[in-house]
């Protein structure tokens, strides 16, 4: 089957639309303030969509349903901390960052640890968005490919291109207003996808597909092994592991990475931004549950019907949708894919160029002008879309290979360079120095490089002492080295620490509320 009249139609009136806002937003585009963090002006409730569409990309409507669809609701759990982690960054990260930075996470590493540490932890930034930019950007490119038979290379080149050219002409504001739009027609294209499963003739009476599923075992948690073996076993992930992973890839996402700091700026007050960060969780929780079991009941839909499922499970979804679904559903649906897609790259985009015009343009040329500096930024959108593409071209899936999802899980644990640890360095103690954080971040390196070349999935060295563990503790451990080798060797060595470095830790907070 391929796409109806009526489906282009509905795709050329989103994608209409999408362009008009931002062109009619870019007019108000006249500093790097209203460019990159909307003046401060946006609401709370606008808060929490643009931070949900962050999290919410094509991964999540392709790669989510085809890990159940392959291997069982084993990244539930981990999903299930992000409330956890929201209630501390609500409380303490948000208020923080609003009262010590200026548009860049990155600013307040740089105050506290100097250049070298600013330099680090936003080149980390910038490794692991363009990694995870490309994971979205393919995962929206194999639905587009499988709905409309279109090359995949060509289609990721086509919806790449679409999303950078609105995102340079639009700045920020236009990543929020559009994002709001895009959830509504994402949250619609879910329950018409989850109606037509459940109500499916050809897979029996109504629910059968869910009872089908529950017999396979697609509903099930995954292994919870906790021995020795659980953690040495480089091909089966513990559940243990994917929710110490999950707890800790939220907590570095929205402790220390740009693109969410970068939306706790934009609201109109301190009250708002941690209303947004609340409220994100209260969205993004129901709509990866939602299809998570839109994967369990793909199961039971193609086991239970005379179908062929796709070679791929990363088809799943869209093989589906063009196959099953009424013409013009097609197009709102794809549409969701599309805008889900989008707005997670545009606003990380937006926020890859903030870094490079806050943290390298403003050092290199200190005395360039605002409107140069919005030039450059826009400029800088274009630059990440290109790597971006290429990325997600040299990510195609293989036959026989894990999900897109899975393998994201781990490559980008593995890409954080420690950047939790570091925050929380300079964050929850007031005795570590610049020496001791540049020390620890040379140990997080040399453990990385270690770890990454000596795992037993690919190694490519064998040593004396090789790492033995499930690849996915890299980027754990990452953490925790940068952290514990930084404070230690702050006491051993000292070094230098800002004046009244109170105000750059938790302690600010704290003296805070006890002044009211």
């Amino acid at each position: 089957m391929t796409l109806s009249a009526l489906d282009y139609l509905v795709l050329a009136l989103y994608g209409i639309s999408i362009l008009a806002l931002s062109v009619y937003i870019s007019r108000k585009q006249k500093s790097t303030r209203e460019y990159f963090i909307a003046g401060r002006s946006m609401p709370g409730w606008a808060v929490a969509m643009t931070l949900m569409a962050v999290l919410i990309g094509s991964g999540t409507v392709v790669g989510h349903p085809a890990t159940v669809y392959q291997t069982g609701m084993i990244l539930l759990l981990g999903n299930l901390t992000l409330p956890l982690v929201l209630l501390f960054v609500a409380k303490f990260i948000v208020p923080f960052y609003r009262n010590t930075v200026g548009m860049s996470a990155y600013e307040y590493i740089g105050e506290r640890f100097g250049l070298g540490g600013r330099f680090y932890a936003s080149f980390g930034f910038l490794a692991d968005r363009l990694f995870d930019l490309g994971i979205t950007l393919l995962t929206t490119a194999i639905a587009l490919k499988v709905m409309t038979g279109w090359p995949l290379t060509w289609v990721i080149i086509l919806s790449a291109g679409f999303t950078v050219f609105y995102t340079m002409i639009g700045g920020i504001t236009a990543v929020v207003w559009t994002s709001v739009i895009q959830g509504f027609i994402f949250v619609a294209a879910a329950f018409l996808i989850v109606a037509r499963l459940l109500f499916a003739p050809e897979a029996g009476p109504f629910g059968a597909v869910v009872t089908d599923a529950w017999a396979a075992g697609k509903f099930s948690l995954g292994n919870f092994d906790l021995s020795l073996s659980s953690l040495t076993d480089p091909l089966v992930t513990s559940q243990w592991l994917f929710i110490l992973a999950y707890a800790t890839n939220w907590g570095r996402r929205y402790i220390s990475d740009q693109h969410m700091v970068q939306r706790y700026l934009i609201a109109r007050t301190d009250r708002e931004a941690s209303r947004g960060a609340i409220m994100n969780a209260l969205l993004c929780v129901p709509i990866y549950l939602i299809f998570m079991f839109i994967g369990a009941c793909l199961y039971g839909f193609y086991h239970l019907s005379t179908f062929d499922p796709p070679l791929l499970a990363d088809n799943v979804v869209p093989h589906f949708i063009v196959n099953f679904m009424p013409a013009g559903v097609v197009g709102l649906i794809l549409a969701a894919i599309l805008s889900a897609s989008m707005s997670s790259i545009s606003g990380d985009l937006n926020s890859i160029a903030t870094v490079l015009t806050r943290d390298y343009l403003n050092y290199l040329r200190p005395e360039a002008s605002d409107r140069f500096q919005l030039i450059f930024g826009r400029l800088m959108v274009l630059l990440a879309g290109v790597v971006t593409t290429l990325i997600a071209i040299l990510m195609i899936p293989e036959e026989g290979l894990a999900s897109v999802m899975e393998r994201g899980v781990t490559i980008a644990a593995i890409l954080s360079g420690g950047m939790l640890g570091l925050f929380f360095l300079g964050f929850l103690t007031r005795k570590a120095t610049r020496r001791g954080c540049y020390i620890g971040i040379v140990a997080c390196i040399l453990f990385t490089s270690w770890a990454l070349l000596t795992e037993p999935k690919t190694r490519t060295l064998d040593l004396p002492l090789n790492f033995g563990l499930n690849p996915i503790l890299i980027g754990i451990f990452s953490h925790l080295v940068l952290f514990g080798v930084g404070y230690a060797a702050s006491l051993v060595f000292g070094g230098y620490r800002p004046e009244n470095v109170e105000r750059l830790t938790i302690r600010q907070k704290f003296d805070k509320e006890s002044d009211r």
